[in-house]
């Protein structure tokens, strides 16, 4: 293994990140962006009014999403483990 496939592997590694965080994360920020504008508007500043509503909105987008968030992790694990495989073999 040389320092293109470690640098490769890198690169893997950061975009199996962002394709598992980012949709949550965004579906977070939309409803806490919504809900804040909400609030400024109606000027009532309950935490439990912020917080539910994330709460729900996350679950359901972890439940959309789930099942993709798992396959891309096993994928990018076989991946993983095929090339250690693949060095341990060299």
């Amino acid at each position: 293994m040389n320092e293109n496939d470690v640098g490769q592997l890198l690169r893997e590694s950061m975009m199996v990140v962002l394709k598992l965080g980012g949709p949550p994360l965004l579906v977070a920020l939309a409803v806490g962006l919504v809900m804040s504008l909400l609030q400024a508007v109606t000027q009532i500043n309950e935490q439990t009014l912020a917080f539910a509503p994330k709460a729900v909105a996350l679950g359901a987008a972890l439940l959309l999403l789930g099942s993709f968030m798992a396959s891309t992790l096993t994928d990018f694990t076989h991946v993983l483990f095929d090339r250690l495989v693949a060095v341990g073999g060299s």
